[in-house]
């Protein structure tokens, strides 16, 4: 499998996940622990579902984002570090990919990226910031993961209102002790409500639903969240591409630091050009154009 192919699955992943990951490098588990059942599971589930709104009431926290996908022993990883305001949304972070730094912003909605100095032909001259609206792009298919909101999965843990809920263990993350669950969410919910999106999800996971994995602290906040999917990625016009493979990804979300100090501000207007109908009509270009069978 070419590097551009496993490249086009993780801009799928980016895309219904928000961010990307395979956190937990300085983990350490408690114990293992064994899945709850019985009147546990009435606790768990109110536990579960009130981890939004106790998670947000915290304001703001460091994050931690990163995602890695793997298809035919080749891997494409990202991984960014930042600090993100809970009851806003707005984030700011410093994200890393195949040697490549792009500085991010969130605010309002509104994406605003700073690709390496090498990367910034398509921008007018003196111009360092692309301005992205995200409300303006198409939403069926497969979008454009470079304007993926990286807190997009924490929006997930707030319709964790069905589906049953597994206690899995205890686990310390970064000094923390932590629970570790288990809820299936509806693929409809990574696509944040496009029915195209989610009809093309199901097609390429094979499913209606996933695994997620929560880690909620002592005061049932939300300190990590892991999805892991298996898809058919996006297929492009190379004769040897085969419909058949497969990419895993592990995508994870960690909040620190909750009431850290979050000042998120956008760029400068004469540093920043909007390139979202560009984006956008690229965006229409590659869904409608044949894909090779």
């Amino acid at each position: 499998m070419s590097r551009t192919r496993v490249g086009s699955a993780v801009a799928v992943v980016m895309l219904v996940s928000g961010a990307a990951g395979c956190g937990g490098t300085n983990d350490t588990a408690d114990a293992a622990g064994s899945p709850s059942n019985g009147p546990e599971k009435t606790g768990d589930s109110r536990v579960v579902r009130a981890a939004y709104d106790r998670t947000r009431a915290a304001d703001t926290a460091k994050l931690t984002v990163s995602t890695k996908a793997v298809a035919d022993g080749r891997s494409v990883t990202a991984q960014g570090t930042g600090a993100v305001d809970l009851a806003k949304g707005d984030s700011r972070m410093t994200l890393v990919s195949q040697g490549s730094r792009i500085e991010q912003r969130v605010v309002d909605g509104i994406v605003y990226q700073k690709p390496p100095a090498g990367q910034r032909e398509p921008l007018p001259e003196g111009k360092a910031w692309m301005k992205i609206d995200p409300a303006r792009l198409p939403r069926s298919g497969s979008g454009d993961a470079r304007v993926s909101d990286p807190v997009q999965p924490f929006g997930y843990v707030e319709k964790l209102d069905s589906g049953e809920v597994t206690r899995i263990g205890t686990q310390t993350l970064n000094g923390t002790r932590t629970t570790r669950y288990r809820v299936n969410i509806d693929v409809s919910t990574l696509a944040r409500g496009d029915g195209g999106q989610a009809r093309e999800l199901r097609r390429q996971l094979g499913t209606s639903s996933i695994p997620v994995d929560l880690w909620l602290d002592e005061e049932g906040r939300l300190r990590q969240e892991t999805v892991r999917l298996t898809l058919r990625p996006l297929r492009d016009s190379s004769p040897t591409d085969r419909e058949d493979t497969r990419v895993t990804s592990t995508t994870t979300l960690r909040f620190d630091d909750f009431g850290t100090r979050v000042s998120v501000q956008p760029p400068p207007s004469a540093q920043t050009a909007d390139v979202t109908a560009e984006l956008s009509d690229a965006a229409r270009s590659s869904q409608q154009s044949p894909q090779a069978g």
